[in-house]
């Protein structure tokens, strides 16, 4: 089976078939043959996700049925998996297998320490023995187990404050889609593990890198102004040209940019791509407000149109070398298939909201795969220069906010989009806005903020997505808009 993914194939994939690669904004392949990818997160390109997939099942069990057939459910649950290869694209089942004994898990010792994750299916009574074989291999362990699987679940609580079920988390449901989501968290700790992350700062960042390395196994990069510089001149006029039209063409209105704006910003969009080519990356970031900031900016043009290009791809493009919100990025692109937006956050305790705001816009907030939000071409708000995208996301959508502090915490927060301005005379913040109404208490959010403006946000509640991810990495995760416990009612003395 072929798991490496090369990036030209990643962008045939990536960019949707036919017709649908000229009519997307955001995607804007070059690519002339091009077909739609199932792959639900590609920001990791070096090879597939490694998953084992373990049925339990015992020949002495006689609940919930005697002689319950086994090998006919294993080919029920493969049917289940069949109707989500789209969902699955990017997992390889380098171990799938019917075990039935503690034994046959040893034998697949060696194999089990090659993979990301197992899950592990309960079909029926007395697997508790052969699940404490599987937790053996140390490995983040999902068990699913459906109504009627057994009564191993009445012990599956006090296992998972044990030590032998750290690493181990439980899925009790009827829903089968539930399978898909069940990998999520597996799928985040390859990509931390695969990725690599291109900084073009002058910043001392040894430390930081050091610990994501040892952490997770993420490298970052230090990439030379230079050879920025070198690869935007490389970049051909012909292919400049072309996506210069397709974002100007795409947009509902060019507000205050001149053509040859767009076009230094797109020649430098495709140099960052080709640059994550040529080192086998996955993330880009530029210290725009730093040390590649003078008075004028460095570089030929603003990489903001180039951060953007990279995140509809499902790479990842990260605004003034925010590693942490790079490192944020890689694992909620893990978890749920899409990129993040950078937000500097002003509070509104009158709707219980917070405003989320950057010049900066990703058109396919919804993953590469999916249709654009609409955008405007704009100059960043600051320094009335440069082209960013406005995009205005969706009214109505759930969202999740995180930042990764540090190797061991996670801070989020969820909510729910409640407005998107975009127009012209609301002027005031950045480009791209969304009004979050917070699933807790606002007030108690901006009381619990810390750790500087920058996070992440994703469409959709992925709580439970980064729990797993959180329980399996050792990381405390932390609800920042959460209320404390009311204190218990002490009745008042007679």
């Amino acid at each position: 089976m072929k798991n490496k993914i090369d990036r030209r194939e990643f962008i045939q994939l990536a960019a949707g078939g036919g017709a649908m690669c000229l009519a997307s904004p955001g995607i804007f392949a070059l690519a002339a043959n091009t077909r739609r990818s199932a792959l639900v997160s590609p920001g990791c390109r070096r090879s597939k996700v490694k998953v084992a997939r373990l049925y339990m099942g015992t020949s002495h069990g006689l609940w919930p049925k005697p002689n319950l057939d086994l090998e006919n459910e294993v080919r029920f649950y493969q049917s289940k998996f069949a109707g989500m290869k789209d969902e699955l694209a990017d997992v390889d089942f380098v171990v799938d297998q019917l075990v039935t004994s503690p034994a046959q898990v040893a034998q697949l010792k060696d194999k089990l320490a090659q993979v990301d994750g197992i899950l592990a299916i309960h079909f029926n009574i007395g697997i508790r023995s052969i699940l404490n074989q599987i937790l053996q291999a140390g490995k983040p362990t999902v068990v699913f187990a459906v109504p009627y699987s057994g009564h191993g679940w009445t012990a599956f609580g006090s296992m998972l404050n044990q030590p032998i079920g750290e690493k181990m988390d439980c899925m009790l449901t009827s829903d089968y889609k539930q399978l898909a989501a069940a990998i999520r968290p597996f799928r985040a700790i390859h990509h931390l593990r695969e990725a690599k992350i291109l900084n073009l700062s002058t910043r001392n960042f040894q430390s930081y890198a050091q610990s994501m390395k040892e952490k997770f196994g993420t490298e970052i990069k230090r990439i030379e102004l230079r050879r920025v510089i070198d690869a935007y001149k490389a970049v051909t006029d012909t292919d400049t040209k072309t996506l210069t039209e397709q974002w100007i063409s795409h947009a509902e209105k060019v507000v205050e940019p001149s053509t040859a704006e767009v076009r230094n910003s797109c020649r430098l969009a495709l140099a960052m791509e080709n640059l994550l080519d040529a080192e086998d990356a996955t993330v880009m970031t530029v210290d725009c407000y730093g040390t590649m900031w003078d008075r004028t900016i460095k570089l030929p043009a603003y990489p903001c149109l180039g951060f953007t290009r990279l995140n509809d791809l499902g790479y990842g493009g990260v605004c003034e070398s925010d590693l942490r919100c790079a490192m944020t990025h890689i694992i909620l692109q893990g978890l749920s298939g899409r990129p993040g937006f950078i937000s500097d956050p002003t509070v509104d305790e009158s709707t219980n909201s917070i405003i989320l705001a950057h010049c900066l816009g990703t058109t396919k907030m919804d993953g590469p795969n999916n249709p654009p939000d609409p955008y405007k071409l704009r100059t960043v708000m600051e320094r009335r220069e440069g082209v960013v995208p406005q995009v205005r996301m969706q009214i109505g959508r759930k969202v999740t906010q995180a930042l990764l502090v540090g190797d061991d915490t996670i801070i989020y927060f969820t909510g729910e989009i409640i407005a998107a301005p975009v127009s012209l005379a609301d002027d005031r913040g950045c480009r791209t806005k969304i009004t979050v109404k917070v699933d807790g208490d606002a007030t108690t959010l901006w009381k619990n903020w810390s750790h500087g403006l920058h996070r992440q946000t994703i469409y959709e509640d992925v709580t439970e997505d980064l729990r797993r991810f959180c329980r399996f990495t050792e990381i405390n995760l932390i609800d920042e808009a959460a209320q404390p416990p009311a204190p218990p009612d002490v009745p008042s003395p007679a």
